[in-house]
Formats: C-alpha cells, sequence, structure tokens
C-alpha cells in the first residue's frame, strides 16, 4: 500500500500574463482516480513549489484520499521568485494588485478551463504560509465573488490587513481555518522581528466580530515548514473531511 500512497499524478502547466512581467510554471496534483467527467474541490496554494517539497503536502493529502479521511481533491501549487515574495504577496505593494489580478482572471480561468474543477466559490480554498496566508486573505475579501474559503498557517498580518477586516460589512460568507504556533511571539524577517502570535490573535478576534465561520487554534510550533508540515491533514481534513 506504502507504493499506492506515494503514486502521485502532477502535471505542469505554464500560465502567461499581461498583469505581471512574467509567466508562472504551476503544479496541479491530481487525485488518485481523476476522472474528467467528475468535479472536483480545489485548493490553491501560496509558495506551492514549497508545500509541494517542504509541505509534502501532494504526498499528504494522496495517502488521506486513499484512506477516505477525505474526499479527493485538486490542489494547484503557485511558485513565486522569494526576491519579490513580499511585493506580491503583502497588501502595500503595487506589485500586490498585480499578482491579485493575475490569480483572478489569468490563473483561475486556465486552471479550471482544462480541469475538472468546482469552479464555484464554495468549491475553491485558498491558502499558505506566513505572507501566503496574508494573500490569501486579501484575495479572499477582495473577490468575495470568487472565494470565500481561506486556509492561513502563522499569518503575517500587519496594520493593512488589520485595516481590511475592519472595513468589512461582514464576513458571514467567509470560512477561515487560521492557526499559529505558540512559540511565534520573535519571529525574525528581513523586515523586522514580529509578534505574529499576538497579531494572530488580535485577526481571529476580528474575523469573529464580522461573523466568519473560523476555525482558530495556537498549536505547539514555531514560523517554519516542521510546524506547518504538520498542520496540513487537520487543515485538509477542515475542509475536505
Amino acid at each position: 500500500m506504502e507504493k499506492e500512497y506515494l503514486k502521485r499524478t502532477i502535471v505542469k502547466r505554464e500560465v502567461n500574463s499581461q498583469y505581471l512581467p512574467n509567466s508562472r510554471t504551476i503544479q496541479i496534483y491530481l487525485p488518485p482516480g481523476y476522472d474528467d467527467n467528475s468535479t472536483y474541490p480545489v485548493l490553491y496554494l501560496h509558495d506551492g513549489d514549497d508545500y509541494f517539497n517542504l509541505g509534502r503536502i501532494a504526498t499528504q493529502a494522496n495517502k488521506m484520499i486513499i484512506d477516505d479521511e477525505i474526499e479527493p481533491i485538486i490542489m494547484v501549487a503557485i511558485p513565486v521568485d522569494k526576491s519579490v515574495r513580499t511585493e506580491e504577496y503583502a497588501p502595500v505593494h503595487e506589485r500586490n494588485h498585480a499578482y491579485q489580478q493575475f490569480f483572478a482572471h489569468e490563473l483561475l480561468p486556465a486552471v479550471e478551463g482544462e480541469f475538472a474543477i468546482d469552479a464555484t466559490p464554495s468549491g475553491r480554498v485558498v491558502g499558505g504560509s506566513s505572507l501566503g496566508g496574508t494573500v490569501s486573505l486579501h484575495l479572499t475579501l477582495e473577490h468575495p465573488h470568487l472565494l470565500r474559503h481561506v486556509l492561513s498557517q502563522s499569518g503575517a498580518f500587519w496594520e493593512p490587513t488589520i485595516d481590511a477586516i475592519s472595513q468589512q460589512h461582514s464576513l458571514s460568507d467567509v470560512t477561515i481555518y487560521q492557526t499559529v504556533g505558540m512559540s511565534e511571539t520573535a519571529v525574525s524577517t528581513h523586515q523586522g522581528t514580529f509578534d505574529i502570535l499576538n497579531r494572530n490573535r488580535e485577526v481571529s478576534r476580528l474575523l469573529q466580530d464580522k461573523g466568519c465561520h473560523l476555525y482558530y487554534e495556537e498549536k505547539e510550533g514555531d514560523h517554519t515548514w516542521g510546524f506547518w508540515q504538520k498542520d496540513i491533514p487537520d487543515a485538509l481534513r477542515y475542509f475536505f473531511g
């Protein structure tokens, strides 16, 4: 059975962009027994290459689908050039707007036009860790007609995110899985040192105040892939169990 778990189907596609200065080579994970005549929920992943390589999410999802822990899903790994990651993912940069346009108007139609995806807001989950969680939340706030489900691991939330949530009338249509490590009180980044645990607490309270369907948990862990990889099965069960 171990061999069955490891038999993963991952295909690559090039998505061109008029919004971004370069095209993106995305990876698409297809579940065991994938059938073009069915429709599958989809998980879009920021820092997608890291989720596949460091998070081992394709291997974990494969095993969970075979063991009937979750329904069959499609996963789309969106890569990012680390040198411009902050500019694309953080809501304070101009390039973030261009990235959002790419995601909504180029990536979604390209993927959902080819694969058997449930192309409705209830069929899509968008997620990521750190700034990947940030951009996933902002995409959902700004494109509610497309996205309503967010997976956020150790989201790097600063003042623009607080402001964006505060300006929402209601988030009763939004479902969020939000986790953070209890050791994330002094996370060192190239922009400084941040208390990500307390910021996640603040965001979780705001989301609840706006009526969001929120699963929030603080777990043992730090701002690392060791923590996020262990948390992935819980996140998959939450949305697809």
